[in-house]
């Protein structure tokens, strides 16, 4: 009776195993991951971006996420590093850092398949020295403009410094299935 369980679950964990690819990417068996790796950039006018999920802050000190996700539209792409992100306040714009904890990685995009990256900022006191009063969120590809932008509803964020935001902007993060 013992040797059925035992039988199945020996099976079931090579199928994952095999399913899994081994876990070594860097292989050059000439297989998809090979040829994906060397696939080219993703161009701006090939990616449809969208706005959302939105985790605002409440308050003033509070923080608060804001994800973009992008489609690829076009032929298979790579993407690799930090989106640029900048906030626009009353002819003032600055550029949101690199989150300084995450490391960029390369990621495949195959067409209609789906990325994200997440822009965190701390909530500013409205109308505060320490703040501010953000009307609009442009972003874009890493090397390249930020030419895609949002209307920024969530409150002033916060300053740590004459032009720098309490505010950070993650790397691109595989989404969807």
């Amino acid at each position: 009776m013992r040797a059925v369980p035992i039988t199945v679950s020996a099976l079931a964990a090579a199928f994952l195993l095999t399913a899994c690819g081994g876990g070594d990417d860097n292989s050059s068996s000439g297989g998809e991951k090979s040829k994906a790796a060397s696939g080219s950039a993703c161009a701006a006018g090939d990616l449809g971006m969208e706005v959302g999920a939105v985790n605002a802050a409440p308050a003033a000190g509070d923080t608060g996420n804001v994800t973009v996700t992008i489609t690829n539209n076009g032929a298979e792409c790579t993407l690799e590093g930090f989106p640029k992100v900048e906030l626009e306040a009353d002819g003032t714009t600055v550029a949101v850092p690199e989150d300084e904890a995450a490391a960029p990685q390369k990621l495949t995009l195959a067409e209609q398949a789906t990325s994200s990256f997440t822009l965190t900022y701390v909530r500013g006191e409205e109308g505060g020295e320490q703040s501010l009063a953000v009307k609009k969120v442009k972003y874009g590809l890493p090397g390249g403009s930020a030419d895609q932008s949002f209307d920024w509803s969530y409150g002033a964020i916060a300053l740590k410094g004459e032009d720098t935001p309490d505010a950070s902007v993650s790397g691109f993060q595989q989404a969807g299935d």
